[in-house]
């Protein structure tokens, strides 16, 4: 009852807060000129309060229980009339091109589209019951199970490391990630841009107490960024290629050789449970969607410029330096991403150690959902 009363509330906001149908540079425009990254940061602040709440009084459900429902022998075959999906500007394409809608419209299925700054966000509405499927990298799922969120890893994305990058001001004194060294730096917190962060400054030798971390949305950050109120700005495509191009910042690192894992797309396990075949339809558009990009790589350029509002060259640039294509929820992935959960403890990022395992399936049960990757 919690999570319902607090999921309408929270995406009454995130209705109040989204921008439709303005072009990408204009969002930013917005966020420079208007009072509204208060209010987004009041929404962010609620969230998290309504997120640690409702999980203090509800038990997760991602906790073994022998008398739980499996995928693959669901108690109901009744379908959700509605899916709905929370997105980034970064996954963006797969609500552009509408596959979701042209597969699960025959089944009387419609698909509802929430759009999120980042990861935290988007699995702080899907905890509170406002989504039921969202990708996002792979800090965010950490954060959000060492907070109790319920949710269940459903697929893996690939490992896109030159899509991230630590970005500094063209005419910044700052010439090697050891330079970061008290300096201060603004990131999303329990994003991949953390994580990266995270990575660069132990391989250049830095411990994470050595820089001032400015926990900023891309939006903000950006301002800040902008306004040399911060020395450094670690941040993903599209925002990363717009802020090389307007901004003219020059790229002190990026991901490459450092972060070897991709994102996730992650379901609350009562719609896994409950919708199987509907699960396994969404994956297979995904996944056709991946294999297409992967082979039309101008022409995922040229469509999604115009809805981001970005000039045609930039994006090509995030285009091109992105990996598309899914990965398969295995021991390997799983290891990785316990990596993850793990490094974040150790730096007292996260307030308890994470299982990973809480959070997945069986192995049948992911051959009976998944596309083949």
């Amino acid at each position: 009852m919690i999570n319902q009363i607090f999921g309408r509330f929270i995406a009454k906001w995130i209705s109040l807060i989204k921008f439709k149908n303005i072009p990408f540079n204009n969002q930013h425009k917005l966020f420079f000129s208007s009072p509204l990254p208060t209010v987004g940061a009041f929404v962010t602040g609620l969230c998290l309060s309504l997120l640690f709440a409702a999980c203090s009084s509800t038990p997760t459900v991602n906790a073994p229980n022998p008398s739980a429902t499996s995928v693959g022998n669901s108690a109901s075959n009744n379908k959700a009339p509605v899916v709905r999906f929370g997105y980034q500007k970064s996954t963006i394409l797969l609500r552009t091109k509408g596959v979701l809608e042209k597969r699960l419209a025959p089944e009387g299925i419609t698909v509802q589209w929430t759009e999120f700054q980042a990861g935290p966000q988007l699995l702080e509405a899907m905890n509170v019951g406002s989504i039921d499927i969202g990708p996002v990298g792979e800090s965010p799922p950490i954060f959000a199970q060492a907070a109790g969120a319920s949710l269940t890893y459903v697929v893996g994305t690939a490992a896109t490391p030159a899509s991230s990058a630590i970005l500094v001001p063209q005419n910044s004194q700052i010439q090697k990630v050891t330079d970061l060294k008290g300096k201060t730096v603004a990131f999303q917190k329990g994003s991949s841009a953390h994580l990266l962060l995270v990575q660069a400054l132990e391989k250049a030798g830095l411990k994470y107490t050595d820089i001032e971390p400015k926990y900023l949305a891309p939006a903000d950050a950006r301002a800040a960024f902008v306004k040399g109120s911060v020395d450094a700005w670690v941040i993903w495509d599209p925002f990363y290629a717009a802020a090389q191009e307007a901004t003219k910042a020059r790229v002190l690192i990026d991901g490459t050789g450092i972060n070897k894992q991709g994102g996730y797309y992650l379901m609350t396990r009562k719609f896994v449970t409950e919708n199987p075949q509907t699960v396994k339809a969404i994956l297979e558009e995904i996944q056709n969607l991946e294999e297409w990009s992967k082979q039309n790589r101008e022409e995922v350029a040229k469509t999604l410029a115009p809805v981001l509002g970005i000039d045609l060259e930039t994006m090509k640039k995030a285009t091109n330096r992105r990996t598309f294509g899914l990965v398969p929820i295995d021991d390997n992935l799983i290891n990785l991403q316990q990596g993850v959960a793990d490094t974040y403890y150790k730096l007292k990022l996260i307030p308890k150690e994470v299982n990973v395992k809480d959070a997945v399936l069986t192995k049948e049960e992911y051959a009976t959902l998944s596309p083949k990757t």
